[in-house]
Order: structure tokens, then C-alpha cells, then sequence
């Protein structure tokens, strides 16, 4: 062990905290901004407003017919935000499928050669934090020897950063020295003796040490899987366009074992690419950073990215939890362009129950809450500002939904009879259903649209079974979603941190006694909905399918985390997706800058 070099020679590289509230840094112009980004934000804005204000004024006419109480404008008061982000959804969702089904979605460019291109090095970096360490270093195995195969072993060196325990660490050692003795590629591994900022201390102490030798860094989450081929790919697109900061990938879920990561994986691989493909229509140059599966461009991060620690005690101040989004919004503040790319050969596991999702959505409910303060900092984008607040208000649309529930229930009991079908006419009810189920419709759509895609998600039959399965299961757990981000929006309001804990990714089943004891609030919730049939059997049959989901949810998140049920899904032709791999593609009709130089974009369909 002791002749293979844990680290190389340190290459400083300074990286200031960033002041958000003073005069803001000169920003460069953004050479790859792609053209039109104004009209399609506008179009976009404007379809939204229009969709949620035609429902609005439904129901506004409705409830105003003898006059408006306190009870209906808080309604509306509910009502008018909530419909409009599903509308923001909606609309989205139909410029990516329109994308899509028209093949003018971006990039189908094949590179048939793209090592050849390098001439600057990148390091991907692994953070880790008490992670399996088997798991751990068979993907760092596979990404080396994939990497080495790629062409790209000259110029791509591989860090493991870990802020593991002594007792991990040690084990990580052993597991890196191994490996290294005989990686085709320079593999090195550091362990910080101290978490301190958690993940974005981790990558900025590397910067700081490190980051001198590198013109770019591909992060990486200790689950992230990418090819040599894709992560070379982007290599050479950062050579190819200096001004671009950072190069986001949409991961698609690998290693689904249970019911819910296969159920999550189907639903990511059908309906995904039609919300990715809409979102980067109207990102441009201005897109999101989700913290891993992206290559940033080192010197711009550390020239822009020094976050500051927000006033306060946590849980909304202190380290900012949600770094990406806000790191995503500091580069494109000095003039880097930051692009999201649709591109194959990038993965990530997702995680195995109901239960772990819900600690994993605890805590990035805290950090993308932090962001609501930050959306004043100085000198940001508007786009930047509007993905910040998206990212946060998606946190209490749940809430939003159960006080928009129970003021409607408050309403029937105050005014009797017909509460419900007077704030839903039929025209609002209906339009309800398609923005909800629309997008879904549309990957329906999409999927069936090509033969060899439709083979690839096992054919038309097992495809329309799969969604119309989804459907029923994504029903069901909208309600538990519902109370179970109420409790963490309250907890936060009280004080109570989430925290920032290893991350469970073995699957494991939950059995029904052992999870009834955290939803006591979820059926309480259940049987008082139940109870609204005294109060009026319309509203009751309204709130059926909260009261069932509600009520269901012990089993379903048992049910759902059970490894046999997956395979037995899987054997059934139940949410089915394409293989891993890179697909075989077309010359790209993409401009990002205003001079036409094909981007070399890798896609996944």
C-alpha cells in the first residue's frame, strides 16, 4: 500500500465566499444561449396564467353567485396558486412531448471518437459518507475500467471523498488500495477526519486543494453510475464551449429491486423524458444543478460558488442544504452558462421504500425552504430565481392541498349541501383531470409512438397495463405524500432539523406493525374524511379516494417494499424499462450558440 499515492501533488485553488447581498460580480454575456429563450419563457408564463385563471374565474362565478364569505375567498385563496402549478406542469410536460413525438428534441449525436478532443484533465469526484464500501468501490471499478475504455484515461483522474467514520474509513482505504494497485485509470481516495458543511464542505475542500490541476470536475452521489463514453462525451463538450459552466444529465434509476424502485423507475423512464425534455426547452442557458451526475467547470465554481452560511439556527439557517440549486444560480449570476442535456450512460439508485423516501424528502424539504430567503440575493437571473422558487413551493403545494380540503369541508358544514360540486363544476373538474393525468396520457403516447421503444418497455400490451397500474398506485400514495410532508413543513416550523443521516439503499420489507406507529396521523386523517358522510354523502364520495389511500397506506408502503413482489412484477411484464446503454443516434439540430456548431449531446430514448 504504501508505494501507491493516496493523493496527488496539491494544486491550490482559491475559492472566496460569495457576498449575496452587495453589488453583484460583473456577469459575462452567455455565449451559448440558445435563441427565442424569452418568447418560450413568456409563452409559457402566459399558457399557465391563462389555464389557471380561466379555472379560477370558473369557480370564483360560482361561489360569488350570493356574495363571498370568508370561507370561499380563503378557497380561492387556496385554489388559484395550487391550479396554476399543476397548470405550470401541464404546460411543460406538453412542450416536451411535442418535442419528443416531433424528434426535434435536442441532441442525437453520436462521438465517434471524443478523446481526441480532450486537452485539459477532469476529476470525478465520489463524496461519500459511511456507505457500503463494497457497493461503493464496484461502481468506482466500473466507472474506471469504463472510463480507460472510452479513451479517456490520460485525462480523467478518480477521487473517492469521504467523510466516513474511522471505522469505514479504514475499510475504504483497504478497498482503494486495492483497486488502485491495478485501476486502469489514477484512482485516489481522502478521508476528512471532520464532516464539516456536510457535501458542499467536501467538494470544496478538494477545489481548495485540488482544484488547480483540473479544468473540470464530474460530481458524482455514492449511488451514481455513469459510462466512460458519456462522461468522456462531456469532457469534450466543455472543451468544445468554454463559456458553459456546468452540464447537467437527467439520471435515470438503475439496481430497482423492491416494488416501489421498480414502480419509481417505470414511472421516471415513461413520463421522465417528457417533463426533462420541457424543462430544458425553457432553461436554456439558465438550468438547474441537482448536485450530482453534472460536470462543472472548476475554476468558474470555485470563482462563484462559496456559499455563505444563511442568519439564523436550522433548520433555516446555518449551512445551505440545497447547495446545488442555489450553486446552479451563483454561475450562471457571473456569466456561466449552465445547461441540462438530455444524455444516456447516467444513473442513480432511488430509494427502496415509502419510508426512505419520505427521510430523503424531509430533508431537501428543509434545504429548498432555505431557499425562499435567497431569492432576493443579488445580481441573480430571473430564470434562476424562478427555479428556486419551483424547487421550494413544491414543498408546500401538500399542505396547500390539505387546507384547500378541509376549508372545503369547512364550507359544506357552514352552508350545507353541494360544497364540493359548487367549487368543481364540470368544465373545472374536467380540466382538473386532464392537467393531472395529461402528462401521463402524453408518455403513454410517446412510448407506444415507436416501434423499438415500445418493445424496449414490453410492448403495447404490457405498456398500457404498467401505466394504467401506475395510475391506481400513484393515486394512492398522493395522499400519504399529502400528510407526510404536512408533518415534516410542521416539524420544520417547530425547530426540528432533519438532519443529515447516511442514506438507507439496501432494500429491506416493512413489515405492517412496524410502520402503523408513524401513521397514526394518516388514519386518523382517513377516518375523519369518513366521518364528512354525515355531513353530506357528495362530499364523502369526493373524498373517497384520499379517504382509500389514506386508510390503504400501511399496506401499500409494506407491500410496496418488498423485493419478491418486484421480481413477481417484473415477471408479469409490470413496469418494464428499456436496458441501460447508449442508443445508436442522428446529427443533432440544436444551435446553442449563435454561430452553429453541433453540440455533441448523447440521449437516452
Amino acid at each position: 500500500m504504501s508505494h501507491l499515492p493516496m493523493l496527488p501533488a496539491e494544486s491550490p485553488m482559491a475559492m472566496p465566499v460569495q457576498n449575496l447581498w452587495g453589488n453583484p460580480p460583473g456577469a459575462r454575456e452567455v455565449l451559448t444561449a440558445p435563441q427565442g429563450m424569452l418568447i418560450k419563457r413568456a409563452l409559457l408564463i402566459a399558457l399557465t396564467a391563462v389555464i389557471g385563471l380561466a379555472a379560477s374565474s370558473t369557480v370564483r362565478m360560482e361561489l360569488s353567485r350570493d356574495g363571498l364569505d370568508w370561507v370561499e375567498v380563503a378557497l380561492l385563496v387556496f385554489f388559484v396558486p395550487l391550479f396554476c402549478w399543476i397548470s405550470f406542469g401541464f404546460v411543460t410536460a406538453t412542450m416536451g412531448f411535442l418535442k419528443l413525438i416531433t424528434g426535434e428534441h435536442p441532441g442525437f449525436t453520436a462521438l465517434p471518437s471524443p478523446a481526441s478532443s480532450l486537452r485539459h484533465k477532469t476529476a470525478v469526484l465520489m463524496p461519500v459518507y459511511n456507505e457500503s464500501v463494497e457497493e461503493v468501490f464496484a461502481r468506482v471499478r466500473a466507472m474506471a475500467y469504463s472510463i480507460a475504455e472510452a479513451g479517456g484515461a490520460a485525462w480523467i483522474d478518480f477521487f473517492v471523498l469521504s467523510d466516513s467514520n474511522p471505522f469505514h474509513g479504514k475499510r475504504e482505504e483497504a478497498a482503494w488500495a486495492e483497486l488502485a494497485a491495478h485501476a486502469p485509470i489514477k484512482v485516489y481516495y481522502r478521508r476528512r477526519e471532520k464532516n464539516i458543511a456536510r457535501k458542499p464542505g467536501n467538494i470544496a475542500e478538494w477545489v481548495t486543494r485540488f482544484g488547480g490541476s483540473y479544468e473540470n470536475m464530474l460530481v458524482l452521489d455514492a449511488d451514481s453510475m455513469m459510462s466512460g463514453e458519456t462522461i468522456v462525451g462531456m469532457a469534450s463538450i466543455m472543451e468544445e464551449r468554454p463559456s458553459i459552466g456546468l452540464l447537467q444529465t437527467v439520471p435515470m434509476i438503475t439496481n430497482a429491486r423492491t416494488l416501489f424502485q421498480r414502480w419509481m423507475q417505470f414511472a421516471s423512464e415513461a413520463y421522465g423524458p417528457i417533463a426533462s425534455a420541457g424543462l430544458l426547452w425553457w432553461s436554456g442557458a439558465e438550468a438547474n444543478f441537482w448536485g450530482h451526475n453534472a460536470i462543472v467547470r472548476t475554476r468558474a465554481f470555485a470563482q462563484s460558488c462559496g456559499l455563505p452560511e444563511l442568519p439564523g439556527k436550522p433548520p433555516f439557517g446555518g449551512h445551505i442544504l440545497s447547495h446545488d440549486m442555489f450553486e446552479s444560480a451563483l454561475l450562471r449570476r457571473r456569466g456561466w452558462a449552465v445547461h441540462m442535456v438530455m444524455i444516456g450512460g447516467s444513473y442513480e439508485e432511488f430509494p427502496p421504500t415509502i419510508v426512505d423516501l419520505a427521510i430523503r424528502d424531509r430533508r431537501w424539504m428543509q434545504g429548498n425552504l432555505q431557499h425562499l430567503q435567497l431569492l432576493g440575493a443579488s445580481g441573480l437571473h430571473w430564470t434562476s430565481r424562478l427555479h428556486l422558487l419551483i424547487g421550494a413551493s413544491a414543498y408546500l403545494t401538500s399542505p396547500g392541498w390539505l387546507l384547500l380540503i378541509l376549508t372545503m369541508i369547512g364550507q359544506v358544514a357552514t352552508q350545507g349541501t353541494g360544497g364540493f360540486i359548487t367549487l368543481a363544476p364540470p368544465s373545472v373538474l374536467a380540466l382538473t383531470v386532464t392537467l393531472l393525468f395529461g402528462p401521463k396520457i402524453m408518455g403513454l403516447i410517446w412510448m407506444l409512438a415507436d416501434r423499438d421503444r415500445r418493445q424496449s418497455f414490453g410492448g403495447a400490451s404490457g405498456i398500457i397495463r404498467s401505466v394504467a397500474l401506475e395510475i391506481v398506485l400513484s393515486m394512492l400514495l398522493a395522499p400519504i405524500t399529502m400528510v407526510t410532508q404536512t408533518k415534516a413543513l410542521l416539524g420544520l416550523l417547530l425547530g426540528i432539523s432533519a438532519g443529515w443521516n447516511t442514506q438507507t439503499r439496501d432494500a429491506r420489507r416493512i413489515t405492517i406493525r412496524e410502520v402503523l406507529p408513524d401513521l397514526r396521523e394518516h388514519l386518523l386523517l382517513g377516518a375523519a374524511f369518513t366521518a364528512t358522510v354525515f355531513l353530506d354523502t357528495m362530499t364523502a364520495l369526493w373524498l373517497l379516494p384520499i379517504i382509500a389511500g389514506l386508510f390503504l397506506s400501511p399496506w401499500l408502503i409494506s407491500l410496496s417494499s418488498s423485493e419478491s413482489l418486484g421480481r413477481r412484477a417484473a415477471k408479469a411484464k409490470f413496469f418494464r424499462v428499456p436496458e441501460p446503454g447508449i442508443v445508436e443516434a442522428q446529427p443533432s439540430t440544436v444551435d446553442l450558440e449563435p454561430v452553429r456548431v453541433d453540440t455533441p449531446h448523447l440521449v437516452k430514448v
